[in-house]
């Protein structure tokens, strides 16, 4: 999800709920600490040089349990962030304390903003010898073994 877009989405919504793929909820007392600008310049393993940049935002649940954060309250500190910092319209990366600190990106099921698990990946497979699919035994089997069960 996009900046733009969770700004817009903020003026449909009467609460801020942040809900994980496993159904839990982001207790409803959390907090956003950090709302900024997250860049990575790094070489991947093809030797290709990349750089990614995306809005961070930070969440964290303290033992003040009656605090929640309006949807306005969200708006403003966009806002602030975005006149502060120069921050543009780039994908949002959540940050979540679990067992680490978590990173997740965003989504929105119509009621509730969602932090999706975000997931490693080669960006230069070419390099590295990784087929583009991964073959089914059963493909293997079909295509070199015959019916009387001799293979090839």
């Amino acid at each position: 999800m996009k900046l733009s877009e969770i700004k817009q989405l903020l003026t449909t919504v009467d609460t801020v709920n942040f809900q994980l793929e496993n159904g839990t909820f982001v207790p409803k007392h959390f907090h956003v600490t950090e709302i900024g600008i997250v860049s990575k310049h790094f070489i991947d393993c093809g030797g290709v040089v990349r750089t990614e940049k995306v809005v961070n935002f930070q969440l964290w649940d303290a033992n003040d349990f009656d605090h929640r954060l309006k949807p306005g309250k969200l708006q403003n500190i966009i806002a602030l962030s975005e006149k502060v910092l120069g921050i543009e319209d780039l994908d949002i990366e959540v940050e979540y304390q679990s067992d680490t600190i978590g990173k997740y990106d965003l989504g929105f099921n119509g009621q509730n903003f969602l932090l999706l698990a975000k997931r490693t990946a080669c960006l230069a497979a070419d390099h590295c010898g990784i087929p583009k699919e991964k073959l089914k035994l059963s493909d293997l089997e079909t295509s070199c073994c015959g019916t009387d069960g001799n293979c090839c």
